[in-house]
């Protein structure tokens, strides 16, 4: 890492605030969309309906209210300082219980601090709570440089929570969220108190001993995985590889950025949701959206996959991580196997919850909150 000299190290007051001049630009963008044609009757086979992003597109323009939604996000203490010659944007929320354990949340792609937004309060019973914004995503704010991967974005988080006092402190990740998690453990071990996930990624070894005995919603599982392989990772494959060229098109157009993101909120959340807004609310779903948008930070969140995707130190054999580790399982919507968690991660607690997908404190943010309560609780913490 850079020395904390190349950048501003202080932590400073950070409020938002985007210029009427950004909302008339994107109502005015909206209006002017150019709108192609679609095969009748493939529905969501072949990527968002353009009757439902129509109308979603409309709300935007002229239903949904950011300046509430800015006034409601501005509630919570923000702030921004200097790591590695990148910007970091965070929420610090401190609780009154002085038996308080600091807790850093870590949001995944396509989500941003958003993700956490209903479970900051409640949180802040047990917990001084943490709230990131990913490197590159953001009020993070555009990368200024290449070599953002995982590695280095946990290191960036251990600085973090030094600077604000904490030498003892637990995590927990969602996703993209959850690697960044394990990454920290892995770097911390010594800080990292314990580590809660969900929509934790789990392989098998290629030991075909291993398969012997799986239960049968651990080959539910073990399918949804390879089908997730074979048939929905085009995103990643585009953002692993160009994430430039992909960049151009959402950040000249809010329909483009819209659907990109919309799409994948279809398809990560719970199933028993017809459509995104269905799991998540349609006015959060835009908060979220809205913030990449007025960040312009389509490309740069990409390029986190063309990181990973080229980072040859994500693929090396690891020693088992040692942190104690909860994981969270949706049921209808993850992958995670105990037994392949248990080969990487020393797994001291594991929930199945019937609802919920991998925005799982968006979706069910009490159930989300009794879950990271629990294993904290376990620990002493």
């Amino acid at each position: 890492m850079k020395n904390s000299s190349d950048t501003d190290a202080r932590i400073h007051p950070y409020r938002i605030d985007i210029a009427q001049a950004q909302l008339d630009d994107l109502r005015d963008r909206l209006a002017r969309t150019r709108w192609g044609g679609e095969i009748p009757g493939t529905g969501w086979s072949r990527g968002v309906p353009t009757d439902y992003l129509k109308g979603l597109a409309a709300y935007w323009a002229d239903g949904f209210d950011w300046r509430r939604a800015e006034a409601e996000l501005n509630e919570f203490p923000q702030f921004t300082t200097g790591i590695d010659g990148q910007n970091i944007h965070f929420l610090h929320v401190r609780s009154e219980n002085p038996a308080a354990v600091p807790l850093l949340l870590l949001h995944d792609w396509p989500c941003s601090f958003v993700q956490f937004v209903d479970v900051i309060r409640p949180l802040t019973r047990d917990f001084h709570v943490v709230v990131t914004s990913t490197p590159g995503t953001g009020f993070s704010g555009p990368l200024g440089e290449a070599g953002w991967n995982t590695g280095r974005i946990a290191g960036a988080f251990v600085e973090l929570m030094g600077r604000l006092g904490y030498r003892a402190y637990g995590l927990q990740g969602t996703g993209g969220g959850a690697g960044i998690a394990v990454e920290m453990g892995r770097q911390a071990p010594d800080q990292v108190v314990g580590i809660h996930v969900n929509g934790l990624i789990t392989f098998p070894s290629g030991d075909p001993a291993e398969l012997d005995g799986l239960t049968g919603p651990e080959k539910e599982r073990l399918a949804r995985l390879e089908s997730f392989q074979q048939d929905k990772m085009g995103f990643n494959a585009i953002q692993s590889t160009r994430p430039q060229t992909l960049a151009y098109g959402l950040h000249d157009s809010p329909v483009g950025q819209l659907a990109w993101i919309a799409e994948k909120f279809k398809e990560w959340t719970d199933p028993a949701a017809d459509l995104p807004e269905d799991a998540v609310g349609r006015d959060r779903l835009l908060t979220n959206i809205s913030i990449y948008w007025f960040t312009g930070t389509a490309g740069s969140s990409a390029n986190l996959y063309y990181e990973a995707g080229h980072d040859s130190a994500a693929w090396a054999p690891k020693a088992r991580g040692t942190v104690p580790t909860g994981v969270a399982v949706a049921l209808h919507t993850d992958i995670a196997i105990a037994r392949f968690a248990e080969r990487e991660h020393n797994i001291t607690h594991w929930s199945e919850l019937e609802r919920g997908g991998n925005f799982l404190a968006l979706e069910q943010p009490e159930a989300f909150v009794a879950d990271v309560r629990t294993f904290f609780g376990t620990l002493g913490a």
